[in-house]
């Protein structure tokens, strides 16, 4: 009886270490679902083409990915404080982010532009903006730049949509945003256009955690290995093309 129960006791510690040894890693990934196409809600579900990025990159990873969807302006302080291992949200690889956190190889070029209501011919360039009511995205590169520019009321939103919105009511008279998203907004919303004005470059990447130095090499060659083998492409194709 013993030798069967040990023999018991033996099985189930054997498949205890195999299910173990079978079990994917987790990476939990921040983003904040106010960004469309890149990142947003569909029937109460997170998605957008960077959060089927960041899925594409787990399989090669052989790891479960799990999405957080929370303010754009906490997705760093969550970095940091470990309640998110990744950060894919449309953010910028800026200098003074680098200060803090780890980026990735940019994964897209995105640009800066602005919404002004049809008809609005007084803004062509973001010196127009000398002297106007503009919003901005709070923490976003538009905040960024806006800021800037001297003589400049801002008016800070924390959802793109509010933006749009306060544009509509004429509370603002336009609104600076990162070119994809500006393009969807425009194309819902009839009435406003993009002001003919010269974009401002920018470069999306992933964040992590300085320290995180395995993970970032994980995710860099993941990311090269789905630009590689057409995935990347694919994605583009659906969201942008």
């Amino acid at each position: 009886m013993k030798k069967f129960v040990k023999s018991l006791l033996m099985g189930a510690l054997i498949l205890s270490l195999s299910v173990s040894a079978m079990a994917k890693d987790k990476i939990f990934v921040g983003t904040n679902a106010e960004f469309p196409p890149f990142e947003y809600l569909d029937k109460g579900e997170v998605t957008g083409f960077d959060i089927e990025l960041v899925n594409e990159l787990g399989k090669v990873m052989d790891a479960d990915v799990k999405v957080l969807d929370m303010s754009f302006d906490g997705l760093l302080p969550a970095l940091q404080m470990k309640k998110v291992d990744l950060v894919i949200a449309g953010m910028t690889a800026t200098e003074e982010r680098k200060k803090t956190v780890s980026f990735t190889q940019p994964y897209y070029t995105a640009s800066q532009v602005i919404i002004v209501k049809e008809g609005n011919n007084s803004i062509k360039s973001f010196d127009d903006l000398k002297g106007k009511k503009v919003a901005v995205m709070l923490g976003f590169t538009g905040d960024t730049i806006v800021s800037e520019i001297e003589g400049v009321s801002i008016e800070r939103f924390n959802a793109a949509y509010a933006g749009i919105m306060a544009l509509q009511a004429d509370k603002v008279e336009a609104v600076v945003l990162d070119s994809e998203p500006a393009k969807n907004y425009v194309k819902q919303n009839p009435g406003l256009v993009l002001a003919e004005a010269d974009a401002e470059q920018e470069e999306y990447a992933i964040a992590l955690r300085k320290n995180d130095k395995a993970l970032l090499e994980k995710v860099e060659k993941a990311l090269a290995e789905i630009k590689a083998n057409g995935t990347y492409d694919a994605l583009i194709k659906k969201y942008f093309n």
